[in-house]
């Protein structure tokens, strides 16, 4: 019913900025959150920065400073800008909702993930 589109992923030289897009879309009553996760190979999905519909954000301590979380959840976009990127940011990056459905059920969405390769 739900579904989430990431965008804005590519290869980055090290110090290079990159700005990552998610919008969501079918039966939604509403969002609660929204948030950035990334997995490199043979690594765990980590979270990377979420946002919450009252605006309250959290930051995973690799990226503080220069990842920023941004969007508009009424309108079911989130953004992520990241900058002074480095070659252990590259990964799989996922875009994750908490959604209330129009049928009133709460449960999460994943996008299909876009790639970031920061490298010479």
């Amino acid at each position: 019913q739900v579904q989430l589109v990431e965008s804005g992923g590519g290869l980055v030289q090290p110090g290079g900025s990159l700005k990552l897009s998610c919008a969501a879309s079918g039966s939604i009553f509403s969002i609660n959150a929204m948030g950035w996760y990334r997995q490199a190979p043979g690594k765990q999905r980590e979270t990377v920065a979420t946002i919450t519909s009252g605006g309250s954000t959290n930051y995973a301590d690799s990226v503080k400073g220069r990842f920023t979380i941004s969007g508009d959840i009424a309108e079911n976009t989130v953004y992520l800008q990241m900058n002074s990127l480095k070659p252990e940011d590259t990964a799989v990056y996922y875009c994750n909702a908490e959604v209330i459905l129009a049928t009133m059920i709460l449960d999460d969405y994943w996008g299909q993930g876009t790639q970031v390769t920061v490298s010479s």
